[in-house]
C-alpha cells in the first residue's frame, strides 16, 4: 500500500507540532538563567551551524530567488519570535498564547489573497472549532486589553505570513537549503538584540535546553515543515499547528505536574475536532507540488 504524500506531510507536521509543544517547559526553565534574546540567539546559531553542515555544497547551488525566499522566511520568523518575546513582557502568558494561536484565523484569508487557495466550508468550520477550543485551553480568565497584546498580534501576523510564504516557496526550492537560509537569517538578526547578555558561561541545563531547541525544535522541525508544506496547503498546516498548546498542556501536566482543568480538556477536544472536520472535508490538493505530482502521474499512465 502506497501512503499518499499528503498523509505523510500531515503526520510530519503533527510531529513538528508535538516537538514544539514540549519546548515551553524546557525554555521556561532555561530562562531563569539566561535572557530571552540570548537564548534565542544561541538556539538559532546552533541550528544554523547544524543545518549548514548537513546542507554543505547544496547551499552553493541556491539561486538568487531561493536566497531571497529564505531571507523572507527568516524575516517572518524573526518578527514572530521578536514580537512574541517583547509582547510577553507586558501581557499575560495566557493572552499571548491565545493571540498567537489566532494565526489559524489569519492564514486562510492570507492564503486566499496571496495564493488564490480558497478555503472550503469544512476548513472554516474547523477554524471556528479550533479557535473556540484555543480560548478554552489558554484563557484562564477574561483577559483585559494590555499593552503587549498588539505586539503579540503582530507576532500572530508574522507567523501566519511565515506559514503562507513557506507554502508558496517550498514547492520550488530545495527544502534543506531554504531552511538553512531562513534559520541563519534569524540567528544573525538575533545577535544585536542579545548584546552583552550573550555569553557561553552558562549552566549545563541551559546548554541542554539550547541543544534540544536548537537541534530538535529548530533545525529538524523547520526542515521537516519546509518539506511537508510542499504537499499540503498553508491553511491545513495552520490547523495542525493549533494543536501545539494541546501538546504543551499535556507535556506540562506530565513533566511539571500542572493540572488540566475541565474547560482545558474540552478546549483540547474541540481543537482536535476542528482538525478532523477540516481533514474529512478536504478536497484534492491545490498546492504546486500536488499539481506537479498529478501531472506526472497522468504522463506515466
Amino acid at each position: 500500500m502506497v501512503v499518499p504524500r499528503r498523509w505523510l506531510a500531515d503526520a510530519s507536521l503533527l510531529l513538528v507540532t508535538l516537538i514544539w509543544g514540549t519546548t515551553f517547559v524546557v525554555v521556561k526553565e532555561a530562562l531563569t538563567a539566561v535572557t530571552p534574546a540570548a537564548f534565542l540567539a544561541l538556539r538559532f546559531l546552533l541550528a544554523a551551524m547544524a543545518l549548514g553542515l548537513v546542507a554543505g555544497l547544496r547551499l552553493r547551488r541556491l539561486s538568487r530567488a531561493d536566497l531571497r525566499g529564505g531571507l523572507l522566511l527568516g524575516l517572518f520568523l524573526f518578527a514572530g519570535f521578536f514580537f512574541q518575546t517583547t509582547g510577553l513582557q507586558t501581557t499575560s502568558a495566557s493572552a499571548a498564547a491565545f493571540i498567537t494561536g489566532l494565526s489559524v484565523v489569519i492564514v486562510p484569508g492570507l492564503a486566499w489573497l496571496a495564493l488564490g487557495q480558497r478555503p472550503s466550508r469544512a476548513v472554516w468550520v474547523g477554524v471556528v472549532l479550533a479557535t473556540v477550543g484555543l480560548a478554552l485551553l489558554t484563557l484562564r480568565e477574561t483577559p483585559l486589553p494590555q499593552a503587549g497584546d498588539l505586539l503579540v498580534l503582530l507576532c500572530a501576523l508574522a507567523f501566519a505570513g511565515h506559514i503562507v510564504a513557506t507554502g508558496a516557496l517550498a514547492p520550488h526550492s530545495p527544502p534543506l537549503a531554504l531552511t538553512t537560509v531562513q534559520v541563519a537569517t534569524v540567528a544573525l538578526l538575533s545577535l544585536p538584540l542579545a548584546g552583552p547578555s550573550l555569553t557561553l558561561a552558562l549552566p549545563g541545563e541551559v546548554w541542554a535546553a539550547v541543544a534540544f531547541t536548537g537541534l530538535g525544535a529548530t533545525a529538524l522541525v523547520f526542515a521537516v515543515q519546509t518539506w511537508a508544506q510542499r504537499y499540503t496547503s498553508p491553511t491545513h498546516a495552520a490547523l495542525i499547528f493549533t494543536l501545539e498548546p494541546v501538546f504543551a498542556a499535556l507535556f506540562a501536566a506530565l513533566v511539571a505536574g500542572e493540572r488540566l482543568t475541565p474547560p482545558a480538556l474540552v478546549g483540547a477536544a474541540l481543537m482536535l475536532a476542528g482538525m478532523l472536520v477540516a481533514e474529512l472535508g478536504r478536497g484534492p490538493e491545490t498546492t504546486p507540488a500536488a499539481r506537479a505530482l498529478a501531472g506526472a502521474s497522468g504522463r506515466r499512465a
